[in-house]
């Protein structure tokens, strides 16, 4: 019989490449990973990893393991804690991954609120920007996935679910100096001669598509995931930009003011989970104080 704790440690054999590196990342020793590893071998009835010297690679039987890993593990993770919650135990655990923006925006209120109601369900955050936050999701590694997308991007999340929140504008960003920076409206074709100064590879794409769409390719100068380092740019007199509505919110232009942008530039924000995990009582409480903080 295959055990789930054998899967794991074959996981993180995995993606580590190593006994010693899935150990430190497992928290236990190597000797353990390897004991697991040899069990594991023996329930499936054939070799999982080939090992040559210091390398170590995954046959196809390991390989095909791997593949299954993934959901076996959200199912057995959803069954324990719906369980949990039939018996009473009124407690839980949910690992949210959500991009920059929403962490200071959405998450803080979401997470505040859901600690009031449910004071014994534990949230831990990390950070990623999509595309890669949903393979965490796809890949067993967290349970929601803060997530957005352009209005081309439709048909990538159909095996999730998917829980809209909200339409988040981009809003153009100007040194205050910049020539039009007191109008409450530009068309982003007026900017074709700028510098620009562009965000996360997902955001930059879109920008280039709209302002080809428009009639120009932008000149990026600069390219940074790091939002406070955008405005920080333009402020400073070195290009122009489009940020999220989100991402102004959470902080304070120096030296550069925000105008609305034409044509329109929208993201949608959505929290996204397996349809397992949505069935989970501390992922669905999760996913409804998102919903309600994005309301307000």
């Amino acid at each position: 019989m295959i055990e789930a704790r054998h899967l794991r440690v074959l996981r993180a054999v995995s993606t580590t490449g190593s006994f010693s590196a899935a150990a430190r990342e497992l928290g236990c020793t190597q000797p353990a990973v390897s004991q697991q590893m040899k069990a594991l071998e023996a329930s499936a009835g054939t070799a999982l990893l080939i090992r040559t010297g210091r390398e170590m690679r995954l046959t196809q039987a390991g390989e095909a393991l791997v593949r299954h890993a993934s959901g076996i593990l959200a199912g057995l993770t959803a069954a324990e804690e719906e369980v949990a919650a039939i018996a009473g135990l009124r407690a839980g655990r949910v690992r949210l991954v959500s991009f920059p923006s929403g962490s200071s925006t959405l998450v803080p209120g979401a997470l505040a609120a859901l600690r009031a109601a449910h004071p014994g369900t534990r949230v831990s955050l990390v950070e990623a920007e999509p595309p890669h936050s949903v393979e965490m999701l796809r890949d067993g590694d967290c349970d929601i996935a803060l997530a957005f997308r352009y209005g081309t991007q439709g048909a990538e999340w159909d095996d999730l679910v998917v829980r809209p929140l909200l339409t988040d504008r981009l809003i153009g960003l100007l040194p205050d100096g910049h020539r039009l920076a007191g109008r409450p409206t530009v068309g982003i074709a007026e900017l074709a001669g700028e510098p620009w100064i562009a965000g996360c590879p997902r955001c930059r794409r879109q920008l280039v598509e709209v302002c080809e769409e428009s009639g120009f390719t932008p000149r990026i100068d600069f390219a940074t995931d790091d939002y406070p380092a955008v405005i920080g740019l333009v402020g400073a007199g070195l290009g122009v930009a489009v940020l999220p509505a989100l991402a102004i919110e959470s902080v304070r232009p120096r030296g550069a003011r925000t105008v609305a942008v034409e044509p329109a530039i929208e993201r949608e924000i959505v929290a996204l989970t397996l349809p397992d995990l949505a069935r989970v009582p501390a992922v669905a409480a999760t996913l409804d104080q998102l919903a309600l903080t994005a309301a307000r």
